[in-house]
């Protein structure tokens, strides 16, 4: 069926009230999925964990909830984003309480098997939201959906508060509830999304799994799910490996490098919404081409070697405010680029947007839990700390040129999409 016909099916406020109560579910989902940043230190101090096991535990959360994300952008398409995104609250809250009478490591690992569905959010409500709206609002509405990231800024300012009142138990039974009365929320506050009543009222009938993942044969959704490996996988991982880069680089008390690190975070959540109109008002691809240039050039200027705290370092060093100023140049262009990618799925993939958006959304979550483990290995392997920015800029060298030689492909071949190209 046509996209112009399907508005008869919605009530003039339902795309509205879809995206917004979306949003504010997918925020708190957030919330509870980065929940071991706060609590994860406590556990950490009570059971003795080293550096390893303390990484694993964070990371857990992350890879599963990336990995899931396939699959629940499947379920999406199957049987309407409404039922599958309650249900994913509702088992991501169940773990979330249950890790509070965890007292084995063990134990919480299996746990945060089960919050990781909570960031595996991400690709129901893609699936879910961008059917309410045409082509040429996409890009905003799912830019919207995506700032749902600065959940992770909540958990990072009030969690702390809680634990220290009632303790690290506390805060996974609250965040638990108010996942639980989200849920609520959500089911009785919305309705099936379109593409799903559609499909319902004709009778057609599910496609296989096999031909859910038929899009995927296509290079082209790995090359988006490069860019989003790099921009939202990126930004994840300079957002968790900054307070170590501070305070290991320029001498930075740890108060002051978490405060930067959560100053980075908030308002490159935010801006993806900023990101999602511009994608919309010039064309993602436009979008694209200035987060990859800015970010390339942001990622080599980091490169250069730091000066030191007491200004012995090279003449060329990179001084603590220049550092600060570019990180969060790079940081506003990565959230950009975030809704750029996701402005793509719809309008190259209108039938697959769960299969894809899950697969693209898997390789991004991927990017937050590798990244910060490579950046690791380099810093001991090179010795150098701005060796974590010489990847990143390979990896956008390498994604602005797939990129180009791909459009360059595209246009030889006279193929378009107005809702991708600049208007």
């Amino acid at each position: 069926m046509p996209f112009s016909e399907k508005p008869q099916l919605m009530s003039a406020g339902e795309p509205a009230r879809a995206l917004w109560i979306s949003t504010v579910a997918f925020t708190v989902c957030f919330a509870v999925w980065t929940i071991f940043a706060i609590i994860g230190v406590r556990i950490k101090q009570e059971l003795g964990l080293n550096e390893a096991e303390f990484g694993l535990l964070v990371g857990t959360p992350v890879l599963t909830g990336s990995l899931v994300r396939i699959v629940l952008g499947i379920w999406t398409s199957r049987y309407g984003g409404r039922l599958v995104y309650t249900l994913t609250m509702v088992a991501a809250a169940m773990a979330t309480f249950l890790l509070s009478y965890a007292t084995s490591y063990t134990e919480m690992l299996i746990a945060g098997l089960g919050i990781g569905l909570a960031g595996g959010s991400f690709a129901v409500g893609v699936a879910y939201v961008s059917p309410f709206f045409p082509p040429e609002k996409q890009g905003t509405a799912l830019g919207i959906f995506g700032a749902g990231n600065v959940g992770a800024a909540v958990t990072k300012f009030a969690a702390p508060f809680v634990l220290i009142a009632w303790g690290w138990q506390a805060v996974a039974e609250i965040w638990a509830l108010v996942l639980v009365a989200m849920a609520i929320v959500f089911w009785f506050s919305t309705t099936d999304d379109p593409a799903f009543r559609d499909r319902r009222c004709r009778g057609a009938a599910s496609k296989s799994f096999l031909e859910e993942f038929a899009p995927l044969k296509n290079i082209q959704v790995w090359r988006f799910s490069l860019y989003y490996f790099f921009a939202f996988g990126g930004f994840v991982a300079l957002s968790l490996w900054l307070p170590r880069y501070l305070v290991g680089v320029y001498g930075f008390n740890l108060e002051i490098a978490g405060m930067v690190a959560a100053a980075y975070s908030v308002p490159g959540s935010i801006f993806r919404a900023f990101g999602g109109v511009l994608s919309d008002k010039k064309g993602a691809r436009s979008v694209m081409y200035a987060m990859l240039a800015v970010s390339a050039a942001a990622t080599l200027i980091l490169s250069l070697p730091a000066a030191s705290p007491s200004g012995s370092g090279p003449a060329l060093g990179i001084t603590p405010a220049i550092f600060i100023i570019v990180i969060f140049v790079l940081g506003f262009f990565m959230s950009l680029g975030k809704a750029a990618v996701y402005k793509h799925i719809p309008a190259y993939y209108p039938e697959s947007v769960g299969a894809v958006g899950g697969v693209v959304g898997m390789m991004g979550g991927l990017g937050g839990f590798i990244l910060p483990i490579a950046f690791g290995l380099l810093k001991d392997v090179t010795g150098l700390w701005s060796s974590c920015f010489l990847l990143l800029f390979a990896i956008v060298v390498t994604s602005l040129i797939w990129m180009h030689l791909s459009v360059k492909h595209l246009s030889r071949q006279g193929h378009a999409v107005p809702a991708v190209a600049a208007t």
